[in-house]
């Protein structure tokens, strides 16, 4: 069989699948409704049918168990949700006193220059730590995405490697960071599991400053901006976190919930639009929060110590969106340690980084981390 009629048949697939998923989005929750008859566990179970970059994974928070998962260890692309991370350093700055929410951050040219969604900054302008936070929640600004990666690492780059270093500190072997955005990159990749670790470890460390992903809308010299994240205020319980899409990311969030002192924090990764995803997530929750406990047992999410010679993962093939057969796990291979805040914003890029980041740049497609 040639490789032309192969992907006419994937393609051919895809756009049935996506016809079924229109369909079938509008009747989830109906179909919760109808009673027990309508066997709500099985839809949950069909997950393998959403595509091939789908995946998902549902933890009790409170319990540390796995209540359901779908391709969980799976490479994916992060999109926006790599913005949680970008702003779990950023609340580890402001717990350090090293940041406050008035502290005003420069914007430079580079981060100005970024691709949209974004909030339009000017080079030369600042913009309030707190203002960044809100812009990052809802709007998933990647312009602020860049000012707050340049004031903690100096460069964006080294910004990612500190991403990446913290990662590891939270046990995502998985999660390789490139960009404090999210904006395309075939070398950023994580998996449904290791976002829910994420979202959960945010939660444990700064249970203040998490408030800001519950944020609605967000006003901005005059323009208010509303949270992308569907389910706050639509469905009992929700209080954040994150979506995320590009074209090779497909639609992800993740999302927590907590209702009758329950807590579940639930990734969706792949999805065909925003409407499917959000009905998925939703479908999720609802089947699995009375399996939820409601005591906590399990311990916080802790950082382990990342020593000095500690490695990280060296870039990796691309990622192709339409095939779901997983990668191997990335090689690894020593790397110089990320420097101290300091250090990092008077360290200089390597050209060899620089030419690869610039090559990394032409090559990225017009989606836009959102």
């Amino acid at each position: 069989m040639s490789l032309g009629h192969v992907l006419r048949s994937h393609r051919l697939a895809a756009v049935g699948l996506l016809a079924m998923l229109t369909v079938a989005g509008g009747c989830w929750d109906n179909a919760q409704a109808r009673g027990s008859h309508q066997r709500p566990q099985k839809q949950v179970d069909r997950s393998a049918d959403f595509g091939p970059r789908y995946a998902d994974i549902v933890v009790d928070s409170n319990s540390g168990e796995v209540l359901h998962e779908s391709k969980p260890d799976e490479p994916r692309h992060p999109a926006s949700l790599t913005k949680i991370m970008t702003l779990y350093l950023l609340f580890e700055q402001i717990e350090a006193g090293k940041l406050k929410l008035d502290s005003p951050l420069a914007v430079t040219a580079r981060a100005a220059g970024q691709h949209p969604v974004k909030l339009g900054l000017k080079a030369d302008q600042t913009i309030m730590v707190e203002d960044a936070i809100k812009a990052l929640v809802t709007k998933s600004a990647n312009d602020a995405a860049v000012v707050v990666a340049e004031a903690i690492g100096g460069t964006e780059e080294e910004f990612a490697r500190l991403m990446t270093r913290k990662a590891r500190a939270l046990g995502m072997a998985g999660t390789t960071y490139v960009n404090a955005s999210g904006l395309p990159d075939d070398e950023q990749i994580t998996t449904a599991r290791e976002q829910a670790v994420l979202g959960r470890a945010i939660q444990d460390r700064f249970p203040d400053y998490y408030r800001y992903f519950s944020t609605p809308s967000f006003q901005y010299r005059g323009q208010e901006m509303h949270n992308h994240n569907g389910l706050l205020g639509q469905v009992n319980g929700i209080d954040g976190i994150k979506t995320g899409y590009t074209d090779a990311s497909g639609y992800n969030l993740v999302a927590s919930l907590r209702r009758n002192d329950r807590h579940l924090v639930a990734v969706v990764l792949g999805g065909p639009s925003n409407a499917a995803r959000d009905a998925r997530m939703r479908q999720l929750l609802e089947a699995h929060v009375v399996q939820a406990s409601t005591q906590r047992t399990a311990p916080k999410i802790m950082e382990a110590a990342v020593p000095d010679d500690a490695e990280d993962y060296v870039p990796i093939r691309t990622i192709k969106a339409a095939v779901s057969v997983p990668l191997p796990v990335p090689r690894v291979a020593p790397s110089a340690v990320a420097p101290t805040l300091a250090n990092a914003k008077s360290e200089q890029v390597p050209a060899a980084k620089q030419i690869a980041m610039n090559k990394r740049q032409a090559h990225r497609t017009r989606a836009a981390a959102r």
